[in-house]
C-alpha cells in the first residue's frame, strides 16, 4: 500500500488544500499531521490567544477529517525528527506541504528535504496555498521584489491564478500510526476573555455571513471604528482555515466596489510577504532606515507602559489597547492609530509595538505585523514616511459619536462626542472622579520632537 503524508503547518483546512490533493492522489492512504514545533515555542510564537484559536482549528480539523472516514495525527516535538518518524511508521513514499516564506519557515523545509532525501523519500512543496500569489511570481524589471504596493498591485492582479480544489470526500488514513489529542483551549491559560473562536467550519461561516451583510458596503464603512464592519477573516487568514486563493475569486464573482477592497486588502498580505521573502532582515531591521535615535524601554519605559495598557489620556488610543488585551484583535483603522501614536508621537522604537502587538494579537504574523509597523514607523514601505496620524482628529472622523472610545473607555461612557474625544477639555471637570489620565504627552509638543529627530538624520 503506498502512504503520503500531508503536512499540515499554517493551512488548517480540508477546502481548497492542494498538498492534501496531491497526496490523496499519488498515494492509497494519507497520513495527515500536525506538529507542535518546540522551536516555535522556544522562539515566542506560540503566544496564549494564538495557541488557543489554533487548539480550536486542529480540533475543527480533526472532526472534519473523521467525517471523511480519517483523522488528524499530532505530535510535538522537533519538527523534522517528527515528520520523518511518521513518515517510518506509515512507510510512507512521500510528504506533501505548503510553501512558506519566512526565513524561519525556510529554513525548517530545507532541514525536513534533507532528512527525507537521505531515507529515500521525497518532499513536494506547494506554492499558493497560505498567500494568492506567491513571492517571486510578479517582480519589476530591476528588483527581486516590489518596494511600493500600488504598482505591485496592478501585477498582482492579473497573475495567473490557479483554479480553487474542492474538499476531498474520503481521507483513509492507516491505522498503525499514532498521536496524541489535540489541545482544549480551556487548558491555556492567559487567553484574552473575548478571544473569537477559530478552525475552518467556523471561518466559512463568517465568509458566508460576511458576504451576505457586510462586503457591499466594505469600502464605504471599514475604517468606521464603531461600527466593527471589518470582515474579522485576519485570524482565519494567518492560520489558512480559510484560502485566499478561494476568497480572491470569490470576492471578484461577487463584485462591487466592496468585494474589489477586500481583495486589496489581500493583496497588501501577499504584498508584505514578497518583501519579507527578500529581506528576511526586515523582521528586524528597517527596510527603509531613517537612522532614528527611538526611544527605547529604557528612557520611555513609563510612557511605553502607559501606552500598552490603554492609559495615555487619548482615548481612541487607549480604546484600541484595550480592544487588543480584550479581544486579541484590533480594527485595522486602530492599529494604525496606535502605531503611530507610539512611534511619531511618542517617538519609541517599532519594534517595542510590533512585539507588544505580536504578544497579543490572534492574527500576529510576521510580515504583516512587522512590515506594517514600519510602514506607519516611515522605515518601510509608506511612500510618505513622515505622515503623523494625530488622534484627535481621527477619532472625531472615525468615530464621530464616540461610541467605540465609551465600549471600551468606561471611565468616558457619561461623556458625550465630541467632548469624549478631548476629555481634558471639559469646563469643571473633576479628573479625581473621572478616573481617567491627563494626556501623557501634548501632541503638538510630540510632533516637533519627531520632525526634529527625523530633520537631524536627513
Amino acid at each position: 500500500m503506498h502512504v503520503s503524508v500531508v503536512l499540515f503547518t499554517s493551512d488548517l483546512r480540508l477546502h481548497d488544500h492542494p498538498p492534501l490533493r496531491a497526496a490523496l492522489e499519488a498515494a492509497d492512504a494519507v497520513v495527515p499531521l500536525f506538529v507542535h514545533d518546540r522551536a516555535v515555542e522556544a522562539a515566542g510564537f506560540a503566544t496564549p490567544n494564538r495557541t488557543a484559536f489554533l487548539a480550536d482549528c486542529l480540533t475543527d480539523l480533526d472532526a472534519s477529517l473523521r467525517e471523511r472516514g480519517g483523522r488528524l495525527v499530532v505530535r510535538s516535538g522537533d519538527l523534522v525528527r517528527e515528520v520523518c518518524r511518521v513518515v517510518t511508521e506509515a512507510d510512507a513514499d512521500e510528504v506533501h506541504m505548503a510553501a512558506a516564506h519566512s526565513a524561519f519557515a525556510g529554513r525548517r523545509e530545507e532541514r525536513l528535504r534533507r532528512a527525507l532525501e537521505a531515507d529515500g523519500r521525497r518532499l513536494f512543496v506547494h506554492d499558493a496555498v497560505t498567500v494568492a500569489v506567491p513571492p517571486g511570481e510578479v517582480t519589476p524589471s530591476s528588483s527581486d521584489h516590489f518596494a511600493v504596493f500600488t504598482p505591485y498591485y496592478r501585477q498582482w492582479s492579473q497573475a495567473r491564478w490557479r483554479a480553487a480544489v474542492a474538499a476531498p470526500r474520503r481521507v483513509p488514513v492507516p491505522d498503525e500510526v499514532e498521536g496524541e489529542p489535540p489541545r482544549a483551549r480551556g487548558d491555556i491559560s492567559g487567553v484574552s476573555p473575548a478571544l473569537p473562536a477559530g478552525g475552518e467550519s467556523e471561518g466559512r461561516k463568517r465568509v458566508t455571513a460576511y458576504w451576505r451583510k457586510g462586503l457591499d458596503a466594505y469600502d464605504d464603512t471599514r475604517d468606521d471604528l464603531a461600527a466593527d464592519a471589518t470582515s474579522r477573516l485576519s485570524a482565519h487568514l494567518h492560520f489558512g482555515t480559510l484560502s485566499p486563493v478561494e476568497l480572491v475569486q470569490r470576492a471578484r464573482r461577487h463584485g462591487g466596489p466592496g468585494a474589489e477592497a477586500l481583495v486589496r486588502q489581500l493583496a497588501w498580505r501577499d504584498f508584505h510577504r514578497q518583501v519579507l521573502a527578500a529581506r528576511h532582515d526586515a523582521a528586524r531591521t528597517d527596510y527603509r532606515t531613517k537612522h532614528d535615535h527611538w526611544r527605547t524601554e529604557r528612557t520611555a519605559r513609563a510612557d511605553i507602559e502607559a501606552w500598552r495598557q490603554g492609559r495615555t489620556g487619548y482615548p481612541v488610543i487607549d480604546a484600541a489597547m484595550r480592544q487588543l488585551r480584550q479581544e486579541g484583535w484590533m480594527h485595522n483603522r486602530a492599529r494604525l492609530l496606535t502605531a503611530s501614536f507610539l512611534t511619531k508621537t511618542l517617538y519609541v522604537d517599532w519594534r517595542v509595538g510590533a512585539a507588544h502587538f505580536l504578544q497579543w494579537l490572534v492574527d500576529g504574523d510576521i510580515a504583516n505585523n512587522q512590515l506594517n509597523w514600519q510602514w506607519v514607523a516611515g522605515t518601510g514601505t509608506d511612500t510618505r514616511p513622515g505622515r503623523v496620524l494625530n488622534p484627535v482628529i481621527q477619532a472625531k472622523r472615525h468615530d464621530p459619536d464616540g461610541t467605540y472610545v465609551r465600549r471600551w473607555v468606561p471611565e468616558l461612557v457619561g461623556v458625550d462626542a465630541p467632548a469624549v474625544h478631548e476629555p481634558w477639555k471639559l469646563p469643571g471637570l473633576d479628573r479625581a472622579a473621572l478616573d481617567y489620565p491627563d494626556p501623557i504627552v501634548d501632541l503638538s509638543e510630540g510632533l516637533d520632537r519627531f520632525r526634529r529627530a527625523r530633520d537631524r538624520q536627513e
